[in-house]
């Protein structure tokens, strides 16, 4: 029994040594890489450390790692935010707020009478008002049309952008370019003058007789079929519309009606702020059907008034503004009234209170020159943080462009004299029409 139990003892050595040399003998491979790799792990921490890259470094240098996934990931870093304050901020330099040309050449820029090369976001508004100028010419048929809008929403831009383009469409497609008059209403001396005007561009150098007015010889030219064919189509454009208005609103509505007779050829474009004045004006037109297309021109939005102001200021090769200071004008301008005009007075006006804080403080720094010998690295940071206008310049030109004159007025007024403003107004609000001084004064001291 020993015997057979050592024998199967050895039997099971055997194979147990025969099973771990199996074992070994069919991964040596997994235990070589495993060994390896251990090695690496283990002496990379000894190896010098000028063999060590960088993680960036060792992505860069594998040759296996694809360029592509590499620009991918940096612009998926990449604030979009910081991206666009660098287009506006960081690109371009700072401007020199001490240089008198580059000071006139921004203020020529943001001045109102400068216009833009495009009317920006005002697209929808100019291809309604093209596509019916168009449709027009192209059926040889008169229309009228009504523009309308708060001030300073781009009205007047618009109409001259759409006279150009409807010009160079017309050469293009093989019609006649229209006879363009543009007038301003305001600069008119007689209301009737309207009709000189557009009888000269109609028919120039045309006299008509004394006992027949401007206004008849139109209608009868309208009333017949011309003598030539394919005459051209005349474009009127009417701007300040409401200086026409009179007390029987004649001129307004023998105006309105030029286009409804069979053979007239005008294209009338009436453009003025009131919203309602072809309902309130000419309610005739409507009862004959003839009411004018009526396109209205909405107040700027934050967003639009931040958008042109950016658009003008590209042509100028320097940083002028802090994006956050046209974003304040932008907001401020939208919650008053929309009008871009204001928000380019405001913008003028904080460049001329950078210009006033710069001189203040050449004065002072000249005064003291040991001051700035002594403390030149803040000077310097100081002169780089006024090269532009901050957000408290522009707060300023915000509180002075909406600032009533007669608030200021008022304030300016001694304490005694605006308590008896207030007596004279406490007493108007109970209804009274006219009083006394005594009656005022007795309301004062009391």
């Amino acid at each position: 029994m020993p015997s057979i139990a050592g024998c199967s003892s050895s039997i099971m050595a055997v194979k147990s040594d025969e099973i771990s040399r199996s074992n070994g003998e069919t991964t040596p491979q997994k235990r070589r890489l495993r060994s390896n790799a251990d090695l690496v792990m283990h002496e990379s921490p000894i190896s010098s450390p000028l063999k060590r890259k960088s993680p960036r470094r060792c992505v860069d240098s594998s040759p296996n790692t694809p360029t592509n996934g590499i620009e991918k990931l940096e612009k998926k870093c990449k604030s979009p935010v910081k991206k666009i304050l660098s287009k506006v901020f960081s690109e371009k330099p700072n401007w020199n707020p001490k240089d008198v040309k580059q000071v006139s050449a921004v203020k020529e820029l943001l001045h109102v009478s400068t216009a833009p090369s495009s009317a920006v976001c005002r697209e929808d508004e100019q291809k309604r008002v093209f596509d019916f100028c168009k449709a027009c010419i192209e059926q040889e048929k008169a229309g009228s049309l009504y523009v309308c809008g708060c001030p300073g929403t781009g009205k007047s831009l618009s109409m001259e952008k759409v006279k150009q383009c409807l010009v160079d469409w017309a050469k293009e497609a093989g019609f006649q370019p229209p006879d363009v008059l543009t007038m301003n209403c305001s600069s008119l001396t007689k209301t009737s003058e309207i009709f000189n005007k557009v009888m000269e561009k109609n028919q120039p150098g045309k006299k008509v007789n004394g006992s027949t007015s401007p206004l008849k010889h139109l209608q009868n030219l309208y009333s017949q079929q011309p003598k030539s064919l394919g005459s051209k189509m005349m474009l009127i454009i009417a701007d300040e519309l409401d200086y026409l208005i009179t007390k029987d609103c004649a001129v307004l509505y023998d105006l309105f009606m030029l286009t409804t007779f069979p053979f007239s050829r005008c294209i009338l474009i009436g453009v003025a702020n009131a919203i309602d004045l072809a309902d309130r004006f000419l309610p005739r037109l409507k009862s004959l059907n003839c009411k004018p297309m009526v396109i209205t021109f909405r107040a700027y939005s934050k967003d639009q008034i931040l958008r042109i102001l950016q658009e003008r200021l590209m042509a100028v090769p320097h940083t002028v503004f802090h994006p956050q200071a046209l974003e304040l004008c932008a907001r401020k301008v939208a919650a008053a009234s929309g009008d871009m005009r204001k928000a380019l007075c405001v913008c003028r006006s904080a460049i001329e209170i950078l210009e006033a804080e710069l001189r203040e403080s050449t004065s002072i720094l000249t005064s003291d020159k040991e001051l700035s010998q002594q403390k030149t690295a803040p000077t310097c940071i100081i002169t780089i943080e006024n090269d532009i206008v901050r957000i408290d310049h522009m707060a300023v030109a915000l509180s002075k462009a909406f600032r009533s004159p007669t608030v200021d007025t008022i304030q300016s007024l001694p304490q005694h004299q605006q308590m008896i403003l207030c007596a004279a107004v406490k007493f108007f609000r109970g209804g009274k029409k006219d009083t006394t001084v005594g009656e005022v004064c007795f309301l004062y001291l009391k």
